[in-house]
């Protein structure tokens, strides 16, 4: 069946779905979404699903629509964003909008990231409307602009100018998370339930400043040299997370000695940092779930060449653990470059610390139906989502777009990249699970 056979009584299969919307190319920048938030509205009202574009900007509409449930249980929230990040200067093997079907992958931008989950939310909603699927209480799907850049005109802009649209909703199912990743020969799902804080902190250095042809010692540009190489040799302090903890002690559970006791010193502090070198590039992988971070983004100094600037600024892009302030952030910077840097957090928006397990289990139930040998592991997200506007309102995300990938396929090293592209079998994998807890969310 093709997507242009659609009609009342019938859907597109899930992969050409997918397809469908890569060929919507919604870079953001600009973003320029309503195209594609118009063909899924279309493909929604087609199977007679009510649906609607809202929005700030004409340009960048989101899909809200809402299907009624028994009222056994509060509504159940799935969202997820139809905007993709930029492709330029990608040495991609197939054109990166095509939508290409090849050797049993759906190829293209945003089929991990995270055109391919939406598809599978619209597959199990349509599926659960065309069947008369008894949902425990009403299903909410949001499917927004603007991930990429903040959500300024998507989940921000709904929670703010229409918190009614979620009114009742303790749980939503979005991204980042439920795909499968083999460690030591054992498949874990990875089910993010919080993720890191973004702040963007301001280094200065200052000194005096001087003809560029004296000899000139300790000024600003080699001030803020001496504190970069710092921070890029010193790691900020460990902290055990309590969503880390959890994370680690569900691995090392499911895996045999001696693999499960060394997993287990992670989360012994004097261990921690040896633990994480000796584990090589896995290590490399979690290190951002055991501490903030801090990476130097731009740097700005100077306006002549021939002139010795007295101040030089440089951007840190850092990323705090949940619960933790810019204070804490500021004072380990400080400790690590001494008294010659001065620091500013710039751009800090706390995001609400809310952790609500009451899900967790129904969604590792259904993992464990599907396929018997994967583990369901709670997981903290080292980046951010739009998770954090929806838990303005007190919703707890679930980061679970299910996805039985091949143990070889290295999920976070294809995101954003180019040849991004997913399996059809993952597709209907996690098509099947998200229908499934649309029959159960209640438990």
């Amino acid at each position: 069946m093709s997507l242009r056979e659609t009609a009342a009584g019938s859907r597109p299969h899930v992969a050409e779905l997918l397809q469908a919307l890569i060929r919507h190319d919604t870079t953001n920048p600009p973003g320029n979404e309503r195209e594609c938030a118009a063909y899924c509205r279309d493909v929604l009202n087609g199977v007679g699903i009510p649906a609607e574009l809202i929005g700030n900007d004409p340009d960048r509409v989101n899909v809200v629509s809402r299907l009624k449930g028994r009222g056994d249980a509060p509504p159940l929230l799935m969202y997820g964003h139809i905007d993709v990040v930029p492709t330029v200067a990608q040495p991609w093997d197939v054109p990166p909008f095509e939508g290409r079907l090849q050797e049993g992958y759906v190829w293209g931008r945003g089929a991990l990231d995270m055109k391919g989950g939406v598809a599978m939310m619209m597959d199990a909603l349509m599926r659960a409307h065309l069947e008369d699927t008894a949902l425990p209480g009403d299903v909410i799907l949001a499917l927004v602009t603007d991930e990429e850049a903040g959500g300024h005109t998507g989940a921000e802009w709904l929670v703010d100018a229409h918190p009614e649209l979620f009114e009742g909703a303790r749980y939503a199912v979005g991204e980042f998370g439920g795909f499968s990743k083999t460690h030591r020969g054992r498949k874990f799902y990875m089910v993010q339930v919080a993720e890191k804080q973004g702040c963007r902190v301001e280094a200065i250095a200052r000194g005096l400043g001087g003809h560029g042809s004296l000899v000139h010692h300790d000024t600003a540009p080699t001030r803020m040299a001496r504190f970069l190489v710092k921070l890029d040799r010193t790691p900020l302090p460990f902290h055990i997370h309590p969503v880390t903890r959890m994370m680690v002690e569900a691995m090392s559970g499911s895996l045999p000695l001696p693999d499960s006791a060394f997993l287990k010193l992670l989360i012994n502090p004097a261990f921690t940092g040896r633990m994480l070198r000796r584990m090589g590039t896995a290590g490399k992988e979690m290190e951002p779930l055991f501490r903030h971070t801090a990476n130097a983004t731009i740097i700005n100094g100077g306006e002549k060449a021939n002139v010795i600037p007295s101040e030089v600024t440089v951007n840190l892009d850092c990323r705090m653990l949940p619960g933790y302030d810019s204070e804490d952030l500021l004072g380990e910077l400080q400790a690590i470059a001494g008294p010659d840097i001065e620091f500013r957090a710039v751009n800090f928006q706390p995001k609400p610390w809310i952790l609500n397990m009451g899900l967790f289990n129904t969604l590792a139930d259904i993992i464990f139906e599907q396929d018997p040998e994967g583990v369901s592991v709670p997981m903290l997200m080292p980046a951010g989502t739009d998770g954090r506007h929806f838990a303005q309102l007190g919703i707890q995300t679930y980061g679970w777009m299910p996805m039985n990938l091949p143990s070889e396929f290295d999920f976070l090293k294809t995101i954003h990249a180019a040849n991004e592209r997913v399996p059809v079998s993952a597709l209907e994998f996690g098509a099947e699970a998200l229908y499934r807890l649309l029959q159960r969310f209640h438990e």
